[in-house]
């Protein structure tokens, strides 16, 4: 077996983002990976503007609190002032362009309106209250790199430096089937022997929230020419084919002879608990070949190993750049004995009130409810036990379905 990081090296080795690049409104880009690296059309303010609703002084002029200077002229945001003329002050809003002149704003909480004008109570220092040109973009400098995953952040940076498209990589297309003649869809009557079909949807949760095209084949019946006739017809339009369960190695597990049949497997067996039979390889097809990425069949091996290996390479596919999510080192308020001695163990785990990590009482690969009451994963080195106090590495599910 191949230990998670080496698995995960060899993953990520042969992903490479898609080709096609298209260029997106600003308003339908959010969720999208950039493709081409953006710089700045503007200076970002473009001009020196007022932090505050106040007044526009020369510092020269406010000897001492209690000045009483008369008001020369009103500048809301959007307009652009005249020279401001010596001993006076001018009305000016948040935003608004600072005078030519002018050298600090006082805040109107420090000021008064006297008989002849407006009464400063406040010594300013020069620079006071004002944001100046270029501070925060200068023109022409890099906002955002190639790779980054846009969120409402990206978004909001690009409007500011006046950029209405971006150049992104277009989704990533999943053609996804699940394997089982005891699969059953919700809602239908469930024969003795049955189970319902749990994964089918929280795959297609998992695809869709990280902005894939999915295609959805269904359940496909426990042979081998059914399988091998679902892995074409996944392939055909998509990049990646995903399936969930018939990887091990039973009787009635098709999908390892079937992947060998239409393309070639390059990993099987990963050193990891739950998650030990997933599959790496690729399927051809008429113009090219599109990856196959197979899953267990218990719904919390197949949600996990989704998270740990699945999602950093669609990341790559995606062409994000940024695909690592954090390790945070925490105590660990529960006891953990039955350490797995040659697996990487991702335990079920929450954060209580004091910060300490909790451990879900039953780590059995298909107790969905653990999943639902978790908070992350503890990823637990083989061979290890856990006493309460001990350093844990605990990564959010948070970090991993953003």
């Amino acid at each position: 077996m191949l230990s998670f990081e080496q698995a995960l090296e060899k993953l990520l080795a042969a992903a490479q983002p898609v080709e096609e690049i298209r260029s997106l409104p600003i308003t339908a880009a959010a969720g999208r990976v950039l493709a081409v690296s953006q710089q700045s059309t503007v200076a970002v303010p473009p001009l020196d503007n007022s932090a505050m609703d106040g007044y526009a002084v020369r510092v020269a002029d406010i000897t001492a609190a209690g000045v009483c200077l008369p008001v020369s002229q009103r500048i809301p945001a959007g307009t652009v002032g005249t020279t401001l003329l010596p001993g006076t002050a001018a009305r000016i809003f948040t935003g608004a362009p600072i005078p030519a002149g002018a050298d600090a704003v006082i805040m109107q909480e420090r000021c008064e309106h006297g008989e002849n004008g407006v009464v400063i109570n406040h010594l300013p220092r020069d620079g006071e209250n004002i944001r100046r040109a270029g501070e925060d973009i200068s023109v022409g400098a890099e906002i955002l790199k190639a790779g980054v995953k846009l969120r409402p952040q990206e978004i909001a940076l690009a409007a500011a430096a006046g950029l209405p498209e971006l150049p992104v990589y277009r989704r990533v297309r999943v053609g996804v089937f699940f394997t089982g003649d005891e699969l059953v869809q919700p809602g239908e009557p469930l024969p003795p022997g049955a189970i319902y079909n749990s994964n089918r949807y929280a795959l297609r949760a998992l695809l869709e929230g990280m902005g894939c095209e999915v295609r959805d084949l269904g359940a496909i019946a426990d042979s081998l020419e059914a399988t091998r006739d679902a892995l074409r017809r996944a392939a055909a339009d998509n990049d990646l084919v995903l399936t969930s369960g018939g990887v091990s190695v039973g009787e009635e597990d098709h999908v390892k002879p079937a992947v060998e049949a239409e393309g070639s497997l390059n990993m099987w067996k990963i050193a990891i608990k739950p998650g030990k039979p997933l599959a790496f390889g690729e399927i051809r097809k008429p113009d090219g070949k599109a990856w196959f990425l197979g899953l267990p069949g218990n719904p919390v091996a197949a949600f996990v190993t989704f998270l740990t290996m699945v999602r950093p390479f669609i990341l790559r596919l995606q062409g994000a750049v940024n695909d690592s999510p954090r390790v945070l080192n925490l105590p660990s308020a529960s006891v953990w004995g039955r350490a797995d001695g040659a697996r990487l163990e991702f335990l079920r785990a929450s954060l209580n009130a004091q910060g300490a990590v909790e451990l879900y009482k039953n780590q059995g690969s298909a107790v969905v409810t653990s999943l639902c009451w978790s908070d992350g994963l503890v990823l637990n080195p083989p061979a290890n036990t856990i006493a309460v106090g001990d350093t844990v590495r605990f990564v959010s599910f948070a970090e991993l379905l953003s």
